[in-house]
């Protein structure tokens, strides 16, 4: 009828703008590149253009405001982050550990700079790689699973030592590196393989290692201490081998122990 024809001519005027489109996209980007000699990549420009072109006068002021303050916060945070790390845990502790406190600060403001200049390098480079998105998420996927893997280590396994967890980290960013080279997988795997391989190292390392003398092992998780709400009406005791910590004789936890002599409900 009439109503599909003229929905047919819309899609295809709809189909044939597109097209229009993607042609000027496409000889704009090999202009770039001609004068430029660098691959160009508009995908990170979708939403700039988009509140440019589309939005009213005071809200693309506004969005803008807050994109520069949201990249103001995420850069402020990273730069101090690393070079809280790279002063207190690599220099004072390995470098110069008697230092004064002044000191400590110009090498936390010299270390500032240096992450600065390696960030802004790293963000020209990564420009041309495609979807920042995908970027940040593939290059983090080297880190985040072994970083997941120390908190599985220090929460799920008491008897884990330091050591082990440190070599567990580098061994767990080793085994993405490897996967990531190897094997045609998905980025989003690496955190799975980072995370096992922290686990299976640091437990590895942690109980080969002999604990110094008069140091006993850690707590036990607090999954230990868990029973289904059901077992001592189905079940009657406890699983063998778990023990509950003893009830002082106050008759709660918490409760202060009774003096000797004392008889407990006495005046």
């Amino acid at each position: 009828g009439p109503g599909a024809a003229a929905e047919a001519g819309a899609r295809a005027a709809f189909e044939a703008s597109q097209r229009r489109v993607a042609d000027v996209r496409d000889r704009a980007a090999g202009l770039v590149e001609d004068a430029t000699g660098a691959e160009y990549a508009d995908v990170n420009y979708v939403f700039p253009t988009f509140i440019v072109t589309h939005l009213p006068v005071g809200l693309v002021g506004l969005l803008i405001a807050a994109i520069f303050a949201a990249a103001m916060s995420s850069a402020a945070a990273e730069l101090a982050a690393l070079s809280t790390t790279t002063v207190i845990d690599f220099y004072r502790r390995y470098l110069n550990r008697g230092a004064a406190d002044r000191h400590y600060l110009r090498v936390s403001k010299l270390a500032t700079a240096l992450w600065g200049v390696v960030a802004t390098v790293f963000a020209v480079f990564a420009v041309n790689l495609g979807s920042l998105i995908e970027v940040v998420n593939q290059v983090g996927s080297y880190f985040y699973g072994s970083l997941l893997g120390v908190f599985v280590l220090a929460i799920g396994f008491p008897r884990a030592t330091a050591d082990g967890a440190f070599l567990g980290l580098f061994a767990g960013m080793a085994s993405v590196a490897l996967v990531e080279s190897a094997a045609d997988v998905s980025f989003l795997w690496n955190n799975v393989v980072g995370t096992a391989a922290v686990v299976a190292v640091g437990l590895a390392v942690s109980r080969f290692q002999r604990r110094p003398p008069g140091v006993a092992p850690g707590p036990a998780p607090w999954y230990v201490d868990m029973r289904p709400f059901w077992s001592p009406i189905r079940f009657g005791n406890r699983r063998p081998g778990l023990t509950r910590p003893s009830m002082p004789a106050g008759g709660r936890r918490g409760a202060p122990e009774p003096r000797a002599g004392h008889v407990q409900g006495a005046s």
